[in-house]
């Protein structure tokens, strides 16, 4: 998170939900059948259950999934899973209360345990945590053995 935050984008600025419905409608004859939720935080768009209820309905979607901070994932897990949502990753650049605050500009991370607890408790499985290490910030947070790649 930028230490400014992030500018608000107006509403004229993004796709209605009516124009995501009809390009996801156009793309399934071309073999679309996954939807992934991501881009910014998909939590702060009004009514998202509403956008995922839509797309589920779509004949030869099967799987719907979301990114999010997890930051507001406690208020609305049960909401999307009725919704038809399957399952969450969760971006969570570390688990150090104060090394988490100060990547997004002071989240709480309680929140986001929270969160993953009622997306498991709402079947929103498997939950997936994603991290991505930052060089200086976040990196001996990694397990050497875990790793892939010698370098990142």
């Amino acid at each position: 998170m930028p230490e400014g935050g992030v500018a608000p984008i107006l509403h004229k600025e993004i796709l209605r939900y009516e124009e995501i419905i009809r390009i996801v409608k156009i793309a399934v004859p071309f073999g679309v059948r996954n939807i992934r939720f991501t881009g910014g935080e998909p939590l702060v768009r009004k009514n998202i259950a509403y956008l995922i209820k839509s797309l589920g309905g779509i004949q030869g979607i099967d799987d719907l999934s979301l990114t999010t901070n997890g930051i507001l994932l406690e208020r609305y897990a049960e909401e999307l899973a009725g919704a038809g949502l399957r399952r969450v990753n969760i971006s969570l650049d570390s688990l150090r209360p104060d090394r988490f605050r100060e990547i997004t500009n002071g989240g709480d991370i309680d929140s986001v345990f929270r969160g993953i607890e009622a997306a498991e408790r709402a079947g929103l499985t498997p939950v997936k945590i994603n991290m991505v290490p930052i060089r200086g910030i976040n990196e001996d947070e990694i397990n050497p053995d875990c790793l892939l790649a010698t370098e990142f």
